[in-house]
């Protein structure tokens, strides 16, 4: 079995370049331990929007909008290149799972998703999961994914699937992830799960399951 890598550590909130910089610092020690596969969490690239569960949608409208703001100006442009130091470093021989805020770049240019990126050895883009159904107070702040990244691939390290966070509760979700001979199940949340301890409110792998169903 390779060996796998899960990050357990906080980004640096809500600064896409700084956390970016601090993802290819993690993978080189993951890599230095040789690692085959290396597992970001949940909303990684740049952090979770914790304060959706906290703040009120009327009465604390104000700071909402200031924090949106910062969100959306931290999230990811895939199709910009803002990924290419990961796929850069993915090119020294290991896979990586990343949860991001992912920022529409063709159509809207506005809507954020909750995304896990799947990036192979070779250094590519080989999946994209934008989270089908965000969780109750987060379609404040992201919009609803689609079926086209519901895709198990193909990697140095087996064929690989990601759901995040609550859809891992969702029996079809799942089903059309077993039905394509997954083998390597990845779940990550921001939460904590499992007794798993939670970093920084951000953070929480629930786990990376081989060849379970």
């Amino acid at each position: 079995m390779s060996k796998i890598a899960i990050v357990q550590e906080s980004p640096v909130l809500l600064d896409r370049k700084k956390t970016i910089k601090k993802a290819v610092q993690l993978i080189e020690q993951a890599v230095s331990a040789n690692a085959k596969l290396v597992i970001f969490p949940e909303a990684f690239i740049s952090g979770y929007p914790a304060w959706i569960w906290r703040l009120r949608p009327g009465g604390d409208r104000r700071t909402s909008e200031k924090l949106h703001s910062l969100l959306l100006n931290s999230s990811v442009d895939i199709d910009a290149g803002d990924l290419k130091p990961l796929c850069d470093i993915a090119k020294k021989k290991i896979t990586i799972i990343c949860g991001l805020n992912e920022r529409d770049g063709k159509l809207s240019k506005a809507t954020l998703y909750n995304t896990v990126v799947t990036i192979s050895s070779e250094g590519n883009i080989v999946n994209r999961h934008r989270k089908l159904m965000p969780t109750n107070p987060e379609r404040m702040v992201w919009g609803f994914g689609d079926g086209s990244g519901l895709k198990v691939v193909d990697t140095s390290v087996g064929r690989v699937g990601a759901l995040m966070c609550w859809e891992n509760y969702m029996p079809l979700a799942r089903y059309a992830l077993y039905s394509q001979g997954i083998e390597i199940y990845i779940a990550p949340t921001y939460d904590m799960w499992g007794g798993l301890a939670r970093d920084n409110s951000i953070y929480c792998a629930r786990r990376a399951l081989l060849g379970s169903k």
